[in-house]
């Protein structure tokens, strides 16, 4: 996997992942540093914070049709140190504000809470 890739990846950015990345570029969120489309391994991260070790991930509807692969990456990157949170592009597109209140919690960092708190939407891989 070269630079190439990564290039075409960050060209075609879906809206969900434009909508994300604009809460968490400029450590916006708490101070943490994230970059996107960012190799790890042989494998491309939507979005990562190396400082804390997690990774994002934004699917589409493609990923309902591959859930091992799915499995088998994460399990690598996990392997690796690394957490990984996955939500639908329509998660962050609908419920952008829970979605930075689980990513700040996984970040170990506190993040304003609502009065009434949403749905847990993220897919934890972690037991």
């Amino acid at each position: 996997m070269d630079k190439t890739r990564v290039r075409q990846l960050r060209k075609k950015t879906t809206e969900a992942e434009l909508t994300l990345w604009r809460h968490l570029r400029l450590r916006q969120l708490k101070g943490c540093k994230f970059r996107r489309q960012q190799r790890i391994g042989n494998y491309i991260a939507d979005f990562v914070c190396f400082e804390k070790r997690l990774i994002i991930e934004v699917d589409g509807g493609e990923h309902s049709e591959q859930p091992a692969y799915d499995s088998e990456r994460d399990t690598w990157l996990e392997s690796q140190g690394f957490s990984v949170l996955r939500f639908w592009n329509n998660q962050v597109l609908e419920e952008i504000e829970a979605l930075k209140e689980i990513i700040a919690n996984s970040l170990g960092v506190n993040y304003a809470l609502h009065l009434n708190p949403p749905p847990q939407w993220g897919r934890k891989k972690w037991q």
